[in-house]
């Protein structure tokens, strides 16, 4: 047990940097005099005690962190996180959620999936609200991403939590020479992002609390709103522009913000093969999306460029942001928008889904395949724009490919193991493994009619798209434990 020690020791601390994040809650149940403050407190209390009694344990052993103790804080932080951020939800009157409730919505905000059990968020308590937007935003940047910026003051390697948590397929890239210089660039990013985003719905009209919540939700493409209507409560095509926004900037690889700050320059973004493929995709499904329900569902032009335009990209970038009940368009819109969010966003952004990154190279192979039949002497190297992918990439991509696959599977057939009908599961086991949120058939509003099992293995599939899959299921092979 020595060798997992310092495991235990990087959780507990982590944990108690946690628990500190709910005394902002805290702070604003009493301003609103909401009653909430209680829960807030008691689960403040629990979290820190835990903390600390898990770092006390494990405070005699002291090494760098392997790349395995890596994977192994990354996931279980994940699921511990998941189990202490539900705690004032269960412990506070409203919404006074079930065990299996509280999880499935803690997990959904931390992973910025965006599905709900609740229903009646208007109701609800201010600091209760607060809070799962407060969630997502922490869970968008990833907890540990930014810890490491703290932990090496504290003796604790961060190179292996990096390469864990980053989302992507080249995970080895960094932003500056040293991992606390790089984990204080994607959160300075990060935190600009935010306030310019909040800043950019108050002068729109939204309230302090709304454009600040909504913010936090926005640049973590999470998705969770304050109100049962989501974005369609504010009735302002300002705002939703401002959304689209911020949305597809917080679905672009987050190193290209830092070279375009660093430069002041946008040369980054239109010189990325990716993001231009990322742009070209939206372009097409707005189009697509706006021309179909003008013309078969005969909608208003105004309202179907509006809600069209939105509701592609709010799904493309595994937000989940609502207008209207977009389940309700002609088929194939509701399914081509599905499909939008198995690509998701750019490597290295806060979006879930497989990556645009890797779709691209999954086409470029396919491509180069085609035509190595017709020159099957010629070497065909798969570039990025003049650069040529190294081949252990391309097979790694190919790798999380059929790995995705078959794990959507399993899921899949878990689900209707449940009974439940073959939409309501597709989707359900879409929005989750993709981080989007809301689906299709019984999940279209929320997740709240779902049975406790339901309820666990979506839990389980969130988790999987957050960690990229590869970083929770390493740890179910043998080898993994073999010292």
């Amino acid at each position: 047990m020595k060798r997992y020690s310092i495991v235990l020791r990087v959780l507990g601390i982590l944990v108690m940097l946690f628990s500190v994040t709910m005394l902002i809650p805290v702070a604003i149940s009493i301003y609103y005099n909401d009653g909430a403050e209680s829960a807030f407190l008691t689960a403040f209390a629990i979290s820190l005690v835990s903390g600390a009694v898990m770092t006390a344990s494990a405070r005699q052993h002291n090494r760098e962190l392997r790349t395995r103790d890596g994977f192994m804080i990354t996931a279980f932080f994940w699921i511990v996180l998941g189990g202490f951020g539900s705690l004032p939800l269960m412990l506070a009157e409203h919404p006074h959620l079930s065990i299996s409730n509280a999880v499935f919505e803690s997990i959904s905000a931390l992973t910025t999936t965006g599905a709900t059990v609740i229903v009646g968020l208007d109701a609800l308590p201010q600091s209760i609200l607060f809070y799962r937007q407060q969630l997502q935003w922490l869970g968008g940047i990833g907890i540990i991403v930014i810890a490491v910026a703290i932990l090496p003051m504290l003796g604790i390697g961060g190179m292996q939590l990096y390469r864990a948590e980053t989302p992507g397929p080249v995970k080895e890239n960094k932003l500056t020479p040293r991992i606390t210089g790089t984990a204080k660039a994607l959160f300075f990013i990060y935190l600009v992002l935010t306030v310019a985003c909040a800043v950019a719905y108050k002068a729109a009209g939204m309230t302090t609390f709304d454009a600040i919540s909504h913010s936090f939700s926005t640049v973590a493409i999470g998705g969770f709103s304050t109100h049962d209507a989501s974005m369609n409560y504010f009735d302002n095509p300002l705002i939703l522009l401002i959304c689209i926004v911020f949305m597809i900037l917080a679905a672009l690889n987050f190193a290209l913000h830092y070279v375009a700050w660093r430069h002041r320059s946008i040369k980054s973004y239109l010189q990325d093969p990716e993001t231009l493929f990322f742009l070209i995709i939206l372009g097409l499904a707005m189009v697509t999306t706006v021309s179909i329900l003008i013309i078969t569902a005969h909608m208003d032009p105004y309202d179907s460029l509006i809600h069209g335009v939105f509701q592609v990209v709010s799904v493309a970038t595994t937000t989940g942001f609502t207008t209207t009940h977009y389940s309700g368009w002609p088929s194939f819109l509701p399914i081509l928008l599905l499909l939008l969010a198995f690509m998701g966003g750019c490597g290295g952004s806060t979006a879930g889904g497989i990556k645009v990154i890797r779709v691209m190279l999954i086409c470029k192979q396919g491509l180069k395949e085609l035509r190595q039949l017709v020159h099957p002497n010629a070497m065909l190297p798969v570039k990025l724009g003049n650069r040529s992918v190294p081949e252990r990439i391309v097979i790694a991509v190919w790798s999380f490919f059929a790995v995705y696959v078959v794990t959507f599977m399993v899921i899949l057939l878990a689900l209707l193991a449940f009974n439940l009908d073959f939409l309501t599961a597709f989707s359900a086991v879409a929005a989750t493994l993709n981080n989007l949120g809301p689906g299709l058939g019984d999940v279209a509003a929320h997740y709240g009619s779902l049975g406790d099992g339901v309820k666990w293995v979506l839990c389980f599939a969130m988790l999987l798209g957050r960690l990229e899959i590869f970083t929770l299921l390493v740890m179910f092979t043998p080898d993994f434990w073999r010292s």
